[in-house]
């Protein structure tokens, strides 16, 4: 295959599952994981005279999402049915929006080792999700869980923008960054909360024209989009290369051998009959209110990693892992308001702390230690009372088992304050001196790189009491003069 000769176009649309407590236009809970078939009433079935109303939660989500985004706030906001007949469809239309979508334009900022650019939004509108059809927990019959219908989503389209796996999977990471950041959305893909349909097509470059596109659904992870449309690009190149014609269809993608198959054809447009919702009045969303919920939004992964980068001269990398997990953002931040050794401190977060983390299988809001008893160990070190190996190795842990206690009365406690009387340490240095008299002739002869070799000594002698720069001067001193 020439599949240099070719490049690819590729457009999301994410479908974000909102953290409301209950559905999008009924009272019925929209908590995951109940008993099947238990979340449902009259009005998310939609039985003769039942009458839906707008979940204003919803409402302020949509809101929150576009502002990140720097969107457009449509002001009248008017629902429309989408009509289909799926089994998991109990009414047997989706309760949407078609032509006033709640945001539009505004971007994602991406960057990968290739690219730093901006992918513009089409369009968020508010929506409605349909029930769960699943097909593996009965060998004769589907079965139907309709506790998801009706659970509120926006729907994210973006342009036709990304032109790679990476980049798709750069988007994704950002979207779902952004919703955690904003308590909207879990963006959990797993559990479905958060899904993406990925549209596909290729062209050969410099080609005006957009290719045949190709839909590609039920990808559960960030990582099985990126695969799903490695493996569409390549199937689309070897059709183009052997003349075959590529249809335009919605494919699935199989985790097991990483590849596509056909779920339906799109040989024409799909026919949706979309008309007004005539039991929902449309809803006016005020100056005034978006200019609230602008007042009262919390800071974002951009705003934060600029402000690690740029104020606390923090590199590309300690600043994009920081910003990975928003409370862990938030106790660096507030970590930064009581030390001015931010690289000490980025040091802290993504060694020691995040260690027991991921040791304990705990997130940062279970983390015994307040960002005061972190400032402390930094200060100790800094003040040369304590070194990071004496602070992290055996000061950190007595802090996690009695958090109430400080680290310099643990630290005395145990006699681990850091020796740094000249007198002390200069025993020390000939102790480990006279344990290797041949070493000192090949150290004077030349081989200066056995000062290492003194040094860890002298740290065995003090067990790690010895301060290493003092300890380091005056022991190249005495070797100088041995």
């Amino acid at each position: 295959m020439h599949s240099n000769q070719y490049e690819s176009v590729i457009g999301l649309e994410v479908h974000i599952q909102l953290l409301t407590k209950s559905k999008a236009y009924a009272s019925d809970p929209a908590t995951f994981g109940s008993h099947p078939n238990s979340n449902i009433s009259v009005i998310t079935l939609g039985h003769p005279g039942t009458l839906p109303k707008v979940n204003k939660r919803s409402i302020e989500f949509a809101v929150k999402l576009g502002l990140a985004c720097g969107c457009n706030i449509t002001r009248e906001n008017q629902f429309a049915r989408k009509n289909y007949f799926y089994a998991d469809l109990p009414k047997g239309y989706q309760i949407t929006q078609d032509k006033t979508p709640i945001c539009t334009g505004g971007t994602i900022h991406i960057k990968t080792n290739s690219v730093d650019k901006d992918i513009n939004i089409t369009r968020i509108h508010l929506e409605e999700d349909a029930g769960k059809s699943m097909h593996d927990q009965d060998p004769y019959d589907s079965l139907i869980d309709l506790n998801r219908a009706g659970v509120p989503l926006l729907e994210m389209v973006s342009e036709p923008e990304m032109t790679s796996a990476e980049e798709a999977g750069a988007y994704l990471t950002e979207v779902r960054k952004l919703v955690r950041y904003l308590d909207i959305c879990d963006g959990n893909l797993e559990e479905g909360s958060m899904r993406c349909d990925a549209n596909i097509s290729v062209r050969l470059k410099g080609d005006p024209n957009l290719g045949t596109k190709v839909e590609v659904k039920n990808m559960n992870s960030i990582r099985n989009v990126q695969r799903a449309i490695d493996f569409e690009i390549q199937r689309q190149i070897q059709m183009c290369e052997t003349g075959q014609r590529i249809d335009q269809e919605t494919r699935s993608f199989d985790a097991v051998n990483g590849s596509t198959f056909t779920l339906r054809s799109k040989e024409k447009a799909n026919d949706y009959r979309y008309f007004p919702e005539p039991d929902i009045c449309p809803v006016i969303v005020e100056q005034s209110y978006i200019e609230k919920i602008r007042s009262e939004m919390p800071a974002l992964p951009n705003e934060l990693h600029k402000r690690f980068t740029v104020d606390f001269q923090l590199s590309e990398y300690d600043a994009g892992i920081l910003t990975e997990n928003k409370q862990i953002a938030l106790f660096f931040n507030a970590l930064s308001n009581l030390t001015s050794n931010y690289k000490a401190a980025a040091n802290w977060i993504n060694g020691p702390v995040k260690s027991w983390l991921n040791e304990n299988g705990l997130e940062i809001d279970s983390f015994p230690l307040k960002p005061a008893a972190i400032a402390e160990l930094i200060s100790l070190i800094d003040a040369g009372q304590l070194n990071f190996s004496i602070a992290s190795q055996r000061v950190f842990p007595e802090m996690l088992k009695t958090p109430e206690v400080s680290a310099i009365d643990i630290a005395t406690a145990n006699n681990w304050i850091q020796a740094n009387d000249s007198n002390e340490l200069q025993g020390w240095i000939e102790e480990a001196i006279a344990k290797y008299p041949g070493k000192v002739d090949e150290y004077k002869a030349g081989k200066t790189g056995l000062i290492g070799l003194f040094m860890g000594e002298v740290m065995k002698i003090s067990k790690g009491k010895a301060d290493p720069k003092t300890s380091s001067q005056l022991l190249k001193e005495a070797l100088d003069k041995a």
